[in-house]
């Protein structure tokens, strides 16, 4: 989607326990006369699209600042509960 060589690709095995897939069945709601607005090809590109054009969302969850914002700001002062050795 970005004109980047699909060598940059890194392929990975799924965790043990993770679902294989998500199979939905939508042809009750299509008997209903829905259709999607995009295809998934469509879909896709408009998110790989958004990410690229908002760093400012990513940037701080992928250098860990959101999640010590988000921890000082909801358990400041508690008690932290630690395994007993």
């Amino acid at each position: 989607f970005l004109g980047k060589p699909e060598s940059l690709l890194q392929y990975i095995t799924d965790r043990p326990g993770h679902d294989r897939r998500y199979a939905l069945n939508v042809d009750k709601v299509k008997a209903l006369g829905w259709q999607p607005r995009h295809t998934f090809e469509q879909g896709l590109e408009a998110t790989v699209r958004w990410y690229v054009d908002n760093p400012w969302w990513w940037r701080k969850i992928k250098s860990g600042e959101y999640y010590q914002q988000y921890y000082q700001q909801h358990y400041q002062g508690r008690e932290v509960d630690r395994p007993k050795a």
